[in-house]
């Protein structure tokens, strides 16, 4: 990819993760500079991943802080949880699934289509994520007042 294409790419996740978190958690986000990351390990505790296929291929993957997870996801029912479980990992496939939709939207108006699958939710400290493609990894952080999180995307 290059410095246009990575641009026509990010937008449409900046959006959709800022209107997601805010929309569902009321929480603000801010996006920091996207980078090219170079390993495997997810910067977090709760990653929901998902798979996308069409006019380009490939995962993203939103990876929180335990601390992020369990504000956004509080904010989201409306109900204290104090330790990641269930309603943690429901909370954020569902939110993977919402941001991944929104995002295609913002594609789809660049011209590219592409489904999405059913999306999958790893919890624990120091945990890995690989992406199914060859494509650099393009790694684009947020910040809350919670805590921190990630959204990776590699599309081929």
């Amino acid at each position: 990819m290059n410095v246009k294409e990575d641009a026509k790419i990010v937008r449409p996740f900046l959006d959709a993760v800022q209107n997601v978190i805010s929309t569902m958690a009321r929480i603000e986000v801010s996006a920091g500079k996207p980078f090219v990351k170079k390993d495997t390990i997810a910067h977090g505790d709760v990653t929901g991943v998902i798979s996308m296929s069409g006019d380009r291929a490939g995962t993203i993957s939103v990876t929180f802080t335990r601390e992020c997870a369990l504000a956004v996801v509080s904010n989201m029912i409306g109900e204290k949880i104090i330790e990641l479980n269930h309603d943690i990992s429901d909370a954020v496939g569902e939110l993977t699934n919402m941001i991944s939709g929104q995002a295609r939207r913002g594609l789809q108006q660049d011209g590219l289509t592409m489904e999405a699958g059913i999306p999958t939710v790893v919890m624990g400290a120091n945990h890995s994520i690989s992406h199914i493609t060859k494509s650099p990894l393009l790694a684009i952080p947020f910040s809350t007042v919670h805590g921190t999180f990630t959204v990776e995307v590699s599309l081929e």
